[in-house]
């Protein structure tokens, strides 16, 4: 009898260190305390990809059993701590003085922080500087911002601005891992930057659409761009596209979706062009209204000059919607040409080449064709995915520093 409870309590031992085994397998970052640091949020007017990206790994790793704190910029009338997801957020400083106050935030919190996730908006938070020796610090670039300074800010403040995001970020972050979001933005970072630090790939993901919406019949077609409303997004090209293909499609329809500061600029150039009811500004709608209104237009248009990767793309292929864009860092990347989209390359128009894609769909064989590609190639990227991959990567950073805290 003695020796049967024995073998009783050895399996009892057994059983409960395989479920703890296999509970800790299904936590791997339990007790690992994260900074997500990002110049702003997503509940912020002017936030884009970069900031649904820092969302959603950072809510996918609370799944992973860490601890996230998301260290970000204030807007007017934002309360300074929240907890949104399960994710506490720490807001703090306009656009220029968060910069400086996130730095001395993580100074003053080290101690209760594991690892950091750094992302550079052009201007890094410099946070090797001010963590311990021994926490991993991991630098999330979106894409290198040299043509985004030129475009907007005077000659002077735009060298500056190049000499911090290459020579000064490349040495202070030489020995931090980097993750981009794409194979143009790793290139753009060894090349442009010649960036001293390894550099990984982890690409975003894509929701999956709350409900199913038709692909787009035989009617008049519509356009749709979604996305901020911001200078280098070139959304006039967009607008204009209803004017220069109006002969050949007078019953086209271009939709803008977003809201951000070029908005009443826009609402002007389609009042000055006669554009009313050719061109509907929609500003900011809800992601079922905007899906709905995705999923019945022909074409997703992007006129932008640069991107990390085109989260707006994959979005629109998940409906089954192909996009025009420009044949840029990027978007070369999300869009794959002919098969789920067109890009517009050297010596040619936005309108020629969207005139084109619209000529092909006008077959509804073809229509169909893509609209399969579009939905088979969105599936390849979820959010899942890239959180798992952040957390693969979070481990390994944590081995090589001594370990994942108990």
């Amino acid at each position: 009898m003695v020796f049967t409870g024995e073998r009783k309590a050895d399996t009892a031992r057994r059983t409960e260190s395989r479920t703890r085994d296999r509970k800790a397998d299904e936590r791997p970052l339990a007790g690992v305390r994260v900074a997500m640091l990002n110049f702003r949020e997503p509940t912020q007017s002017t936030a884009g990809g970069a900031e649904e990206y820092a969302w959603q790994v950072s809510r996918f790793l609370l799944t992973q059993g860490a601890s996230v704190v998301f260290v970000t910029g204030r807007q007017r009338g934002q309360l300074r701590t929240e907890t949104l997801d399960g994710v506490d957020l720490r807001r703090m400083g306009n656009p220029y003085l968060v910069y400086l106050l996130v730095p001395l935030w993580l100074l003053f919190h080290r101690r209760r922080v594991d690892v950091v996730i750094d992302t550079m908006n052009g201007i890094p938070f410099f946070s090797p500087l001010v963590v311990r020796r021994r926490t991993p610090v991991i630098s999330l670039v979106h894409h290198v911002h040299d043509r985004q300074f030129h475009a907007f800010l005077p000659a002077w403040l735009a060298w500056i601005g190049c000499f911090v995001e290459g020579e000064v970020a490349r040495l202070v972050y030489r020995r931090c891992l980097t993750i981009t979001v794409s194979e143009s933005s790793r290139h753009d970072l060894e090349g442009k930057l010649r960036w001293l630090a390894p550099v990984a790939v982890v690409p975003n993901g894509c929701a999956t659409p709350a409900r199913a919406e038709p692909q787009a019949g035989d009617g008049d077609p519509a356009l749709v761009y979604a996305g901020r409303l911001i200078g280098h997004k070139r959304i006039e090209r967009v607008v204009d596209l209803a004017a220069e293909l109006g002969d050949a499609w007078p019953g086209l329809r271009v939709h803008i979706v977003g809201r951000g500061p070029e908005h009443d600029a826009l609402a002007t150039r389609v009042a000055d062009a006669g554009l009313d009811g050719r061109v509907e500004l929609h500003g900011f709608l809800s992601e079922p209204d905007k899906n709905a209104l995705l999923a019945a237009a022909r074409l997703n248009v992007t006129a932008s000059e640069f991107e990390g990767w085109g989260l707006t793309v994959i979005e629109a292929a998940a409906l089954g919607v192909p996009t025009v864009a420009y044949d840029v860092a990027g978007l070369r990347d999300s869009v794959r040409d002919g098969v789920t989209g067109w890009l517009v390359r050297e010596g040619e128009s936005l309108a020629e080449v969207t005139g084109r894609a619209l000529e092909e769909l006008a077959d509804p064989r073809r229509r169909a064709e893509v609209a399969a590609a579009c939905r088979a190639w969105a599936r390849e990227f979820t959010w899942a995915r890239t959180g798992a991959s952040m957390t693969g990567l979070i481990l390994a950073k944590l081995q090589d520093c001594g370990g994942a805290p108990q």
